[in-house]
């Protein structure tokens, strides 16, 4: 990748997590009461007035949020804040983003290997019982709510069928096997939206693609079809996948608020979920900017690997 793409990608970051802490922090401040009033309610008048000082409330809402952007270039995150102290937000973050990485890398890796499999056989058997089935059962799939879902989940297979628990987490250093009994039903709840996505769309890259010329040759010259689906088809149709399989790591985020807080995994998205309830403004400005910085750099991943699967892509970069 050349150096006015790396400046470009730079560029795009730095205005991504503006714009997204500014906005968040603007929505929270439309919100009615007063914040202190929230964060220690039972304090006594010298508590509040510390935290009041300490967030700068009696400031403008932009000096307050230039305030925080500086700490946040040089590293600080804020305060996270409770009726009789407050914690480094970066504390919390560091035992809470783990469990939300797993939880979505699990999520993601669900996702493609059960999509990619089902997506190229409905293309190569198109127009059959398969692949409409396929078909219709992706539809279902997409108009299922993630929370439904999860509660489903929970009812048959943790409170009614007792196969997993519904709540908690386990870390996998402590105990891999209860590890991932505690991460299935989360992991399913998020992924099964992601495969009908996923499905769909190689599924029609890989119809176009078995029609080029370049396949039907390996059709003529008898080579098995199972070589020419995973080994000629798939890699140039995949570029669409990986494309969306990029930007839905912000939607996998979005959806971990919700999953970590029904299945109880102190994640990132419990804090964001609690950071909300509890006006914790500093620390959900912090959260969104990690956020917004990760999903950032999981797009400029996406970009690098498109070089690495498609060779036309990576000659017009050395060409350029």
């Amino acid at each position: 990748m050349s150096g006015a793409s790396l400046l470009k990608k730079l560029a795009q970051l730095i205005v991504t997590v503006l714009a997204v802490t500014l906005f968040s922090a603007f929505l929270l401040e439309l919100l009615p009461g007063d914040p202190v009033e929230v964060l220690v309610p039972f304090g006594s008048d010298e508590q509040r007035e510390s935290v009041r000082e300490d967030l700068e409330l009696d400031r403008p809402f932009i000096a307050r949020y230039s305030t925080w952007l500086g700490g946040f270039v040089t590293g600080d995150l804020g305060n996270y804040y409770t009726v009789s102290s407050s914690r480094p937000v970066s504390e919390r973050l560091g035992q809470a983003f783990p469990k939300s990485a797993q939880l979505v890398v699990y999520s993601q890796i669900l996702a493609l290997l059960i999509a990619i499999p089902v997506g190229v056989f409905a293309a190569a058997k198109k127009d059959t019982f398969f692949d409409r089935m396929s078909n219709t059962t992706a539809f279902a799939m997409l108009a299922i709510p993630n929370f439904a879902l999860a509660l489903v989940l929970q009812y048959y297979l943790g409170v009614r069928w007792k196969l997993l628990p519904t709540s908690g987490y386990t870390p996998i250093s402590e105990d891999p096997v209860e590890h991932f009994r505690q991460m299935v039903l989360p992991c399913i709840t998020l992924a099964v939206g992601q495969i009908a996505v996923y499905m769909r769309l190689l599924r029609s890259d890989m119809i176009a693609t078995l029609q080029q010329d370049f396949i039907l040759l390996a059709k003529a010259k008898g080579m098995r079809p199972k070589r020419i689906l995973f080994r000629h088809a798939l890699r140039p149709s995949s570029l669409t996948l990986l494309t969306v399989a990029g930007l839905n790591v912000g939607t996998l985020i979005g959806g971990a608020l919700i999953v970590e807080v029904l299945f109880q995994i102190p994640g990132v998205g419990f804090m964001m979920q609690e950071a909300i309830g509890q006006r914790q403004i500093v620390a959900f400005q912090s959260l969104v900017a990690i956020v917004a910085i990760i999903y950032v750099l999981v797009n400029f991943g996406v970009d690098l690997l498109y070089t690495a699967v498609d060779p036309r892509i990576r000659n017009e970069g050395s060409r350029s």
